[in-house]
């Protein structure tokens, strides 16, 4: 299997290094290709890839190609690209906000896969959503699973609209994590922890929380009535979040992301 990726940024690198670390590779480089001087010199001093910096020399020879650019730059790629292609390709879009039919318009192909990968990719606890044009065989859309997995997990979803849910959860879902670690780093600080302090309580509380309900089946309210008994200081905390009524926005944050998907979709496809 020939391997390219287009893109030597960061989800483009993080999902070079898992393919190319992995056993489905056989011993083969990964190709990259990129237009950016500084990348290319810093992806071949990796010695994991093949490095191209010429579309015409890697791309019509590839059986499977990962696109992660930024998507504003989708439409003067796929013009590069759409000469260079062949039917039997399988494109794999790590972007955001490009929907299939966009893909298969601008390249003038039938084979497409979309995901939407997420930041914890880089440190293999990722987790990316997929779905497929139609022409996508179940052989082919094996193989693609295997490669997403070398970065964490994946799931397989019916439709684009689900890619786009899934923006709002596991796409966005890191910052959401972020932010509410933020506000707690914020108070350990104001109560007197040391920033190194501060950072042990709130980054290993998160970790060993996460820990907990994977190892178990019980639900989140599960485990918090577990820790917050009637009248104490976890009841008060949590009481405290129901009166400011955070459980609905994060909600709301959650579609705000998903809502914003939908437009830049809807966008790419005028």
């Amino acid at each position: 299997m020939k391997l390219l990726v287009i893109g030597g940024g960061n989800m483009g690198l993080t999902y070079s290094e898992g393919m190319a670390k992995s056993a489905l590779m056989n011993g083969k480089k990964v190709r990259i290709f990129d237009t950016d001087p500084k990348k290319i010199t810093k992806l071949k001093e990796e010695n994991l890839f093949a490095v191209y910096d010429n579309l015409e020399e890697v791309l019509p020879s590839a059986d499977l190609v990962f696109i992660a650019v930024k998507p504003y730059h989708c439409e003067e790629l796929f013009e590069q690209m759409k000469p260079l292609i062949n039917p039997h390709q399988i494109f794999v879009s790590l972007m955001a906000g490009v929907t299939i039919e966009t893909i298969m318009q601008g390249l003038d192909t039938r084979k497409v896969v979309r995901t939407m990968p997420n930041l914890p990719a880089q440190v293999g606890k990722g987790v990316t959503s997929y779905t497929e044009s139609d022409a996508v065989t179940r052989v082919e859309l094996l193989t693609v699973r295997n490669l997403l997995d070398t970065t964490g997990a994946s799931i397989h979803v019916d439709t684009e609209n689900f890619i786009d849910a899934s923006t709002g959860i596991s796409g966005s879902g890191p910052a959401y994590v972020f932010y509410f670690m933020e506000s707690m780093l914020e108070a350990a600080k104001k109560m007197g922890f040391s920033d190194y302090d501060s950072k042990v309580l709130v980054s290993n509380t998160f970790e060993g929380a996460v820990e907990l309900f994977n190892q178990s089946d019980l639900s989140p309210k599960s485990w918090m009535d577990r820790v917050a008994s009637k009248g104490g200081t976890t009841r008060a905390a949590l009481d405290s979040m129901e009166d400011n009524n955070v459980n609905e926005l994060i909600k709301e944050a959650a579609y705000a992301a998903f809502n914003r998907a939908v437009e830049l979709g809807e966008k790419k496809n005028k």
